[in-house]
């Protein structure tokens, strides 16, 4: 992709209104092993990301500065930001969901359910009530690429809940073959999960599916949301209007709250997952394979 030929793909018109049509992508960094899990730290100004089989957590400023956060980061893969600043991370060396306290130090959120082992821990998301959801799909045992080769023992690859009083670690949605992306809707009523079991059965479907929640987090209904024609879910997130931009093979792609595609921003790498930040919050910084990226959008994040 050179810098004259346009990112965008549009699906919709309504897409033209959620784009800066003058703005082209621009790599910030490359040179990694597998980028994912980026979350942006305002206060810092700083993007850290994931890159999983280096074993390395990686700090990312928007000039295109780069360096190692944390090494090792036990094979880290999604992270996020809880309400009160902290670090959240998804880890398969540890097969463990841990945050990072302001101090410095870790604790240990989740590491087990009904006294047997997590999977791999994937991608992280905390509700505002202080509720942290993740999904646990098999990804870092498969093999000792992005984690420590291991027979799994639960039975099934979950998306779990953990209670914010009691720390209570509850599976909440049982059936899919490899749940991986997390979002909430910008009210909460409803939970994105991306399904990317396709990375190792064709015959799994390539969708994101919607379950709307009760107050309590309980499940009231599940639909598919939306299809990706290219490659499979990963990473998404919801901007404040309620639309949902999703990782794919060939980009970014942008649902409107229906599930119409709007559109897509074109990237030249596989993506992983992204996050909205920058000074004014309307910069999607994307990880995509051995790359960041950066691209101006008319779209903030939802939370």
């Amino acid at each position: 992709m050179n810098s004259f030929s346009s990112p965008y793909q549009i699906d919709d018109p309504r897409f033209r209104n959620l784009i800066q049509k003058n703005a082209r992508l621009r790599q910030l960094a490359t040179g990694f092993e597998w980028t994912e899990g980026p979350v942006w730290f305002a206060d810092h100004q700083h993007l850290f990301f994931s890159d999983i089989p280096a074993n390395r957590m990686m700090r990312l400023t928007l000039d295109g500065q780069v360096s190692t956060y944390r090494q090792p980061s036990d094979y880290s893969n999604g992270n996020t930001r809880d309400r009160q600043g902290r670090l959240v991370s998804c880890q398969h060396g540890t097969r463990s969901v841990t945050r990072t306290e302001l101090d410095g130090t870790r604790t240990v959120i989740a590491d087990s359910y009904q006294g047997k082992r997590l999977n791999s821990p994937n991608d992280v998301i905390v509700q505002s009530t202080g509720a942290i959801w993740f999904s646990d799909p098999t990804y870092g045992i498969l093999s000792d690429y992005e984690g420590y080769t291991a027979e799994p023992e639960q039975v099934a690859r979950n998306v779990f809940r953990v209670d914010p009083s009691t720390g209570e670690v509850e599976a909440m949605i049982t059936d899919f073959t490899q749940p991986n992306g997390l979002a909430f809707s910008a009210d909460e009523s409803v939970l994105y999960v991306a399904e990317s079991g396709s990375s190792h059965d064709a015959g799994v479907p390539s969708v994101i599916r919607a379950f709307k929640l009760d107050d309590t987090g309980r499940i009231l209904s599940d639909d598919v949301f939306a299809t990706i024609d290219r490659g499979l879910p990963d990473g998404m997130r919801v901007d404040i209007a309620g639309n949902l931009w999703s990782s794919a093979s060939d980009g970014i792609h942008c649902f409107h709250p229906d599930g119409t595609r709007l559109g897509k921003i074109l990237v030249p790498e596989v993506v992983s997952n992204l996050c909205f930040g920058g000074v004014r919050g309307n910069r999607l910084l994307i990880t995509a394979t051995t790359s960041v990226y950066e691209i101006a959008v008319n779209a903030r994040s939802a939370i």
